[in-house]
């Protein structure tokens, strides 16, 4: 079930104004550029900002989302009608042969229960064509960001053209083991609406991010800094078999 931030329409509308820059998305491109990928599968792909910048390079998408609220926001974007839009997950996929499969931002960390994340990676396997590649991001556990989740360092107010001024913060509310929870919170000024939405990340290690690749028919080919976040991710260039 995705978060409400993704789901709630209200929210999913707004989700792109609260997250304007998307520089995170440039190793992306520069690595589909490097596979010579003609054909990507955007897993987990919200309201469609990566996919419809593959599109706009006159790539072949695929947007797999299971959020109806944030595809919803996609479609209704110049240029959707280029991407074929997929209401669900990488487990539920048709048939597919692309070159290149991606989580970007959080999404492969979403993924908390181990049964989904295996049935995710192959679902993954499945839509590549022999040889070719999965990339995703994962935060660096050591680096403890959860520890910067707080209303203090993330209070904002963002002008937002048809919807008003928007208040919101995130607050952790539970650290257990690998789960990280926490809460967004959103105040709609035009007219008090208080919505909020509470989400978990999971934080892998490296070494058993690679031992579930390798068991699922990867090769990890690299893992390479975030450009952006320096230090605190890793990100995965694993290859099918």
């Amino acid at each position: 079930m995705a978060d409400e931030a993704f789901a709630h329409p209200r929210l999913a509308a707004i989700y792109d104004p609260l997250d304007p820059d998307r520089s995170d998305l440039d190793p992306y491109l520069r690595i589909a550029e490097e596979v010579e990928a003609r054909r990507v599968l955007d897993i987990g792909c919200g309201t469609g900002v990566f996919a419809l910048l593959l599109a706009g390079r006159g790539i072949e998408v695929v947007g797999v989302d299971p959020a109806l609220a944030s595809l919803d926001v996609a479609r209704g974007k110049p240029g959707s009608e280029r991407v074929r839009w997929i209401h669900g997950d990488a487990a539920t996929l048709p048939h597919l042969r692309v070159d290149l499969a991606t989580m970007t931002a959080n999404a492969a960390q979403q993924i908390v229960d181990d049964r989904e994340w295996e049935q995710t990676l192959r679902g993954a396997h499945e839509a590549l064509r022999p040889g070719g590649h999965l990339v995703f991001e994962t935060r660096d556990p050591a680096r403890r960001a959860w520890e910067e989740w707080n209303r203090e360092a993330s209070y904002s107010v963002t002008e937002i053209p048809g919807a008003g001024a928007v208040e919101s913060w995130i607050q952790l509310t539970e650290v257990s083991g690998q789960l990280v929870s926490f809460r967004h919170t959103y105040v709609f000024t035009v007219d008090g609406q208080v919505l909020t939405s509470d989400s978990t990340l999971r934080f892998r290690e490296r070494g058993e991010v690679e031992e579930d690749l390798q068991s699922q028919g990867f090769v990890v080919r690299d893992v390479r800094d975030a450009p952006d976040r320096p230090g605190r991710e890793f990100v995965f260039v694993a290859q099918r078999r």
